[in-house]
């Protein structure tokens, strides 16, 4: 299924019964909506209708040129025409990674259309900038990721050896052949340049209003990115029910190699579907 936002092509599958409540599932960098195949299936089986794009500038969704066409704000739009694609006025928004911070933004800014929250690995956008320098020590890629082609020949060397060997990726091959691609690697690093540049790290967090949804934070023991206290510290930007979960020994990709116990809390934490 394809839907067309402001020109910007945006390609999604979607899963599950008509009638069931929305799932919306939002992957991160530098993955795809194939991220979620362990999730889509126990979802769908418990009654739900599960949405899964490929956001901009990711696979078979458009790629748009320039810095700006990734600023959040446009992220965040992208999510609320594929909801009124599918015709969902409201859904349950589950991301990770850097659709975990598109999860938590469009949960701030648009309350009506968000019911349940799952932000798995990435806390807030304000916990975030507020962790300390353990976390700025642990984003120091993301200084690298803002210079144009520096970045890009860094971690594509020799067939990209060196996001092989700091994400330690369970599907490393099929992330380089798909950031391989013609203008892929460029446009998933365009995410990093529009939305963390060094002057926005050193400013004060962003203001949003406190999100309303019943949230469910998950972060795990062995992330090579995220710190605990980026997690933890969105408990104070919600006013609404705030539920945490620490995996003990999964990485970061925890849809992947927590795909079980994330499946569980998935099921336990989100309303069962009626009918």
């Amino acid at each position: 299924m394809r839907l067309d936002n402001k020109g910007v092509s945006i390609d999604l599958d979607v899963h599950g019964p008509d009638d069931g409540p929305v799932v919306l599932l939002l992957h991160g960098f530098p993955d795809d909506r194939s991220l979620w195949r362990h999730q889509v299936p126990a979802l769908t089986e418990r009654g739900f209708r599960v949405a899964a794009p490929d956001q901009r500038g990711v696979g078979a969704s458009d790629k748009p040129a320039g810095v700006d066409a990734y600023a959040m704000p446009f992220l965040v739009g992208d999510m609320l025409a594929v909801l009124d694609h599918i015709g969902a006025d409201r859904a349950h928004v589950v991301g990770h990674d850097w659709g975990a911070a598109v999860a938590w933004v469009l949960a701030s800014l648009a309350p009506d259309r968000v019911d349940h929250l799952v932000a798995l690995s990435v806390g807030h956008p304000a916990a975030f900038r507020g962790a300390g320098y353990a976390q700025r020590e642990k984003s120091w890629y993301m200084l690298l990721f803002q210079f144009e082609g520096v970045a890009e020949r860094w971690l594509s060397a020799d067939g990209f050896r060196n996001l092989r060997e700091w994400m330690r990726h369970p599907d490393a091959d099929a992330v380089a052949a798909r950031l391989g691609e013609d203008g892929a690697l460029t446009a998933a690093l365009n995410w990093y340049r529009a939305n963390v540049p060094p002057e926005a790290l050193l400013a004060a967090p962003p203001e949003l209003p406190p999100v309303a949804a019943p949230t469910l934070g998950v972060w795990s023991t062995g992330d090579i990115a995220l710190t605990e206290a980026n997690m933890v510290g969105s408990a104070s930007h919600l006013a609404a029910p705030w539920r945490y979960e620490r995996l003990e020994g999964p990485g970061h990709w925890i849809p992947l190699e927590a795909a079980d116990r994330l499946n569980e809390l998935l099921l336990d934490f989100l309303p069962a579907p009626t009918g």
